[in-house]
């Protein structure tokens, strides 16, 4: 069998994994071996997600960890490259845009080892994001470039990369699709906090562009704690670090209306995803779930590399100003009704069957 080596480092990537490593399993040409740079290392962001949506447990646990992101690049380089010597992959895949979706990249194109990359071709056209740069550096160096919408292949046909560019959908529908009814049957998490839907809007902030400017994190604390709204709030474990380096996390423990909580596990977090009024959020994986699950977006960013979510109505993109913020919470609605942008849940079939049928000619 031919050996694949998939290369995970955040949550969103464990769930994009799922449904293709499942599609891999059935094939009867490829064996899959998975690496975890470990660049969420917290259980909420890492380890709760393997357990809940059952992917078999990593073979090799880099536990990297946090720093800096040339820090953080160049110990998952030197950890990688081990990995892949030893192994010895006939194709590496990389998931997404994070710096071990680069890292993973970088590691196995200097050794010569084809680069499949999940999610390729989006565009945020902002160079201050080091998502974008991962972005377009990976797809720069891929062999094969698995696209979840038309602009995606589109952008790569402007850069010159069509012929690598394979339009397969969104692998992150896919597994939308099926937790979704999962994690109605399993989560208790309306029933935990007390919630009805429809009556509670949902947040979300995890970006350095957000978190690391105190005057960007104030402004959106602000707006959380003068809509009038009840507000479920998630916090990230970054979040949380620079809400206390700010002294902002006291403005919302005194609100009577936003609440704090630790970050959830998958299938608690999709439940409070499609019951939720609104959303706001500043994760590209959150906007595209609203979206899948009809639920009214406002992107806490000036730019998105989902523009589909924009397009149709059903996204809109504030910033961090307060006003802007609020006037959202208050007045935006959907004017649209949602298009069929991110494929029919069958993107990881269509990229093991690309594989299966490349592979030889690599």
């Amino acid at each position: 069998m031919l050996k694949i080596l998939s290369v995970l480092g955040a949550r969103p990537q464990i769930i994009k994994a799922f449904p293709v490593s499942q599609s891999l399993q059935k094939s009867r040409k490829f064996n899959e071996v998975l690496v975890h740079t470990g660049q969420h290392y917290d259980h909420e962001m890492s380890q709760v997600f393997f357990e809940e949506l059952g992917l078999y447990e990593p073979h090799y646990n880099l536990e990297v960890g946090s720093g800096s992101h040339a820090w953080q690049v160049g110990n998952m380089l030197i950890e990688l490259e081990k990995v892949l010597r030893e192994e010895k992959p006939d194709l590496v895949l990389v998931y997404g845009d994070t710096n071990s979706t680069l890292a993973g990249a970088l590691a196995a194109v200097k050794l010569h080892i084809p680069v499949a990359h999940v999610e390729a071709g989006l565009r945020s056209f902002d160079l201050k994001m080091p998502e974008e740069v991962n972005r377009v550096l990976t797809d720069r160096i891929s062999r094969f470039l698995f696209c979840p919408t038309e602009k995606a292949e589109e952008n790569l046909q402007r850069e010159g990369l069509g012929e690598n560019a394979f339009l397969v959908g969104d692998v992150m529908y896919d597994a939308s699709l099926y937790f979704g009814k999962v994690a109605e049957e399993k989560s208790k998490i309306l029933l935990k906090l007390n919630l009805s839907p429809q009556e509670y809007l949902l947040c979300t902030i995890h970006r350095a562009s957000n978190t690391d400017i105190k005057e960007n994190l104030a402004g959106i604390v602000k707006a959380l704690c003068e809509s009038g709204e009840d507000i479920v709030f998630p916090v990230h474990p970054r979040t949380i670090k620079f809400l206390k380096k700010w002294n902002l996390l006291s403005s919302l423990e005194k609100s009577k209306k936003v609440r704090v909580i630790p970050a959830l596990g998958y299938f608690d977090f999709l439940v409070l995803e499609k019951n939720a009024k609104k959303i706001l959020t500043d994760s590209g994986g959150v906007q595209k779930e609203a979206y899948f699950y009809g639920v009214p977006c406002i992107t806490l960013r000036e730019n998105t590399e989902w523009v589909e979510t924009v397009e149709s109505g059903w996204n809109i993109l504030v910033g961090t100003d307060t006003e802007k913020i609020l006037q959202a919470i208050s007045d935006f609605s959907p004017a649209k009704k949602r298009g069929n942008y991110y494929g029919d849940g069958k993107a990881a079939f269509k990229i093991v069957s690309i594989l299966e049928r490349y592979f030889p000619t690599i």
